[in-house]
């Protein structure tokens, strides 16, 4: 029994060998046919064929996305695909005609492909936070639904001035530009309600002014931001070209 177990092993080693070295002259027969006359591989990779400069030429007329796929295929495609002057333009593509540009994307330091991804991130982001408050100037009107005495004090239903401005800060405290005839000098608070459930979902979000009404909140696709209740609506006025950006320095779930 033990010697007809060492045969049936010994054939199983020779029958492995057999079919590794027949693989192998398989592989060899394969390179062998991709081969030119020359002896130059049909299937060469086209960094080394183009080198660098003309690689980055090719890649910039990618979209962003394929140009992200190019990023795995080796170790030198990762140095070339992932260079800052590919991804400036880049960033230039997606920041065109968008509203804010946050500000964790603009950190002295972070890499274009990084301030890409940030970027990209943060515009997919529904839940405001104070600083999204603080750093806009928001544009403020009444609805339709509103009572008309309400419309009659507003431009945006006028026509007759540039649209109402409110201003957040810090401190907690909301002001609007002087000689508003809606605002009345009173003084305003604000609070930033998030109620998050089970996996970090959120299932509540509304901003609160005093005791009024809350206001729903949500983003557009040129990424600025919209609150508003049955009543009046607030809508962030883009600032693109804002020094440091705007919003959270850190990314938000």
């Amino acid at each position: 029994m033990v010697e007809l177990q060492e045969n049936q092993s010994k054939d199983m080693d020779e029958g492995m060998a057999l079919a590794m070295e027949t693989e192998g002259k398989e592989r060899k027969r394969k390179r062998k046919n991709m081969k030119e006359e020359g002896g130059r591989p049909l299937c060469q990779d086209p960094l080394d064929l183009l080198g660098r400069d003309l690689m980055l030429r090719v890649l910039n007329n990618l979209d962003a996305r394929s140009v992200a796929r190019c990023l795995v295929v080796s170790l030198s495609w990762n140095r070339v695909a992932s260079s800052d002057l590919l991804w400036t333009s880049k960033c230039e593509e997606l920041w065109n005609g968008k509203a804010h540009i946050p500000r964790l994307s603009l950190v002295q330091g972070v890499s274009k492909l990084d301030a890409y991804s940030l970027s990209v991130m943060d515009g997919k982001r529904t839940r405001i936070v104070k600083d999204d408050l603080c750093d806009h100037v928001w544009e403020f009107h009444f609805t339709k639904v509103a009572p008309e005495y309400w419309r009659n004090l507003d431009p945006y239903w006028k026509g007759n001035g540039p649209p109402m401005h409110r201003y957040f800060h810090k401190d907690g405290s909301q002001t609007a530009d002087p000689g508003d005839k809606v605002w009345g000098g009173h003084e305003c608070c604000y609070t930033i309600v998030t109620s998050i459930i089970g996996e970090g979902k959120i299932r509540e979000h509304y901003v609160r002014i005093n005791r009024w009404l809350p206001l729903a909140v949500s983003r557009k696709q040129d990424w600025s931001w919209e609150m508003s209740n049955n009543f009046y609506c607030y809508s962030s006025v883009p600032d693109p070209c804002k020094e440091g950006g705007t919003g959270p320095l850190f990314l938000v779930m």
